[in-house]
């Protein structure tokens, strides 16, 4: 089944392919007296990006080349006219025949025989393997003349990647930074604090009042599960022992909203995979905990192919900020995976934050 619905859509691609080859080659004759407008060049930018969608490339293409490419590929799309032609006439034949000789009737004042059909049904089938082959030959021509005239040259490909690893880098440092700022807010004014206040009821409690011991243990309490927190915040032990599905499991059972987790892995994820999931998961609900007032949280993490996609969803206000702290934090870190990071907060709700990780 699935090699039928591929022939189909390779069969779909290549007859608008067709189209849109003559489309091209029309806007080329038609602006062919103005070729700097930016006018004109905008429009062959769109179509050119049209075409590349339609192959299903992730190309940008260059500038000035988008005219050139439109015409260069019009020759193309008439060859995949004929392929589908040939195509076309080749169907038509076989039903035709098939009509004729299914109702008793000569075929082209022919009557079916074993030896005709035989030699029919051989040509047939070679008729059809070669006009396949011609539909997959187009299709991969097509892609080769894309990536020729429309991919960035190595030089600038290679200088945009250094660009990307600097900025991503720059981002990577500037959440550490941001990450170690928070640890040392939350050790100043809550664990601190908390220990302070812990060592004046010790020392009023030395002086006789032994009442103050029940309040010196709760307090003793109360700054350790503190210090589990700011550790958790850190590095979450759970990530090494128990893996990712646990560790937010814990995270759901420490948030102060409910937390629906739906995690579906196939196996461990590499550990720097791990941590960066984990921290958007956690960011994510403790924004959701503070800001949004919501209701529900829900978060689901799947893997597709050497990917995996993390979407945390709540049903709060909206209006998260991305630039923020926090989330911008979380881009750099997701960016110095070469992963992405998109956030969605329109006033009134949901918040969707989805984080795409490579893991292959």
């Amino acid at each position: 089944m699935r090699p039928v619905v591929r022939g189909l859509r390779l069969l779909g691609a290549v007859v608008l392919g067709t189209f849109t080859a003559l489309v091209g080659l029309l806007f080329v004759l038609v602006t062919l007296p103005f070729p700097g407008r930016p006018r004109v060049r905008a429009a062959a930018r769109r179509l050119a990006v049209l075409e590349t969608r339609r192959l299903g490339l992730d190309l940008t293409p260059r500038g000035g080349s988008e005219t050139r490419y439109l015409a260069a590929r019009a020759p193309v799309g008439v060859l995949g006219g004929l392929v589908v032609f040939l195509l076309g006439c080749g169907v038509a034949t076989a039903a035709a025949l098939a009509w004729s000789w299914g109702r008793g009737l000569p075929f082209d004042g022919m009557m079916p025989t074993p030896p005709l059909v035989a030699y029919i049904c051989l040509g047939g089938i070679v008729l059809l393997f070669l006009d396949l082959s011609g539909l997959a030959g187009v299709d991969a021509l097509e892609r080769r003349l894309a990536v020729r005239m429309l991919a960035p040259d190595p030089t600038e490909a290679l200088r945009r990647r250094i660009t990307e690893l600097t900025e991503s880098r720059a981002g990577a440092l500037a959440a550490v930074d941001s990450e170690r700022r928070r640890i040392e807010r939350d050790l100043h004014d809550g664990v601190q604090q908390r220990l302070v206040a812990l060592s004046m009821l010790a020392g009023r409690a030395r002086r006789g009042r032994t009442e103050l011991l029940e309040q010196l243990h709760e307090q003793a309490q109360q700054a350790l599960t503190e210090l589990r927190e700011v550790a958790w915040r850190v590095y979450p032990s759970a990530l090494d022992s128990l893996g990712l599905s646990e560790a937010l499991a814990g995270v759901a059972e420490r948030a102060a909203v409910p937390v629906k987790v739906v995690c579906e892995l196939p196996g461990r994820l590499p550990s720097t995979v791990e941590t960066a999931a984990y921290f958007v998961v956690s960011e994510a609900v403790t924004n959701a905990d503070k800001h949004s007032g919501a209701g529900l949280v829900t978060v689901e993490v799947h893997g597709y192919g050497t990917m995996v996609v993390v979407r945390v969803r709540d049903d709060g206000v909206g209006g998260a900020d991305a630039t923020g702290d926090g989330l911008s934090g979380l881009a750099g870190r997701v960016a110095a995976l070469d992963g992405r990071l998109t956030v969605s907060s329109p006033y009134g709700g949901p918040t969707v934050i989805m984080a795409e990780l490579p893991c292959g």
